[in-house]
């Protein structure tokens, strides 16, 4: 009698996104927020105390402790964040003016195979000039992408918990 010689594998799916693209380099979205300034690394590490006042003053979650900020040497901050839009990371930073107000936000990374609509110049616009007593709530000041809901709203949040890092841990 002659051994089947097949043996049979259990065989894991990978899921990697496909769609990814990086729009900036860190450096490149640094020169595009501030252009010709100089940045100095400023980065932080949240405090319990300082994460729980983040997330009270705007109902969204701290996930990671560690900012990555960089001051700008016109009195700006240049803060690199990211936030999943349905499945997938989105980074993107937010620029801050010496007042505190949004600057400029742009996308970094986006690896979603749709919503990356939020990478449209007048969505994007609805940010500047917002600070920490602006509500941002979609549908509210910021429109909603349809098609991008998800991500319009974790970007959103995500520039929320930026203005309130700023206030309570950079400013």
């Amino acid at each position: 009698m002659k051994l089947n010689q097949w043996a049979w594998l259990p065989i894991a799916a990978i899921s990697t996104s496909v769609y990814a693209t990086t729009y900036f380099t860190t450096e490149e979205a640094q020169q595009a927020i501030f252009p010709g300034e100089k940045l100095t690394p400023a980065f932080i590490t949240l405090t319990d105390q300082q994460a729980k006042k983040i997330e009270d003053a705007t109902d969204v979650n701290v996930r990671h402790r560690e900012i990555k900020a960089w001051k700008a040497s016109g009195g700006g901050w240049f803060i690199l964040d990211e936030v999943v839009g349905k499945h997938e990371f989105i980074t993107y930073a937010v620029g801050l003016s010496a007042d505190g107000s949004v600057k400029q936000i742009e996308i970094v990374d986006y690896r979603e195979s749709y919503g990356y609509e939020v990478r449209n110049p007048d969505w994007r616009k609805q940010f500047t000039g917002k600070t920490t007593a602006a509500p941002l709530k979609l549908e509210q000041d910021i429109h909603n992408i349809s098609g991008a809901t998800l991500s319009a709203r974790h970007v959103t949040d995500g520039v929320k918990r930026v203005l309130a890092t700023y206030a309570i841990a950079l400013k």
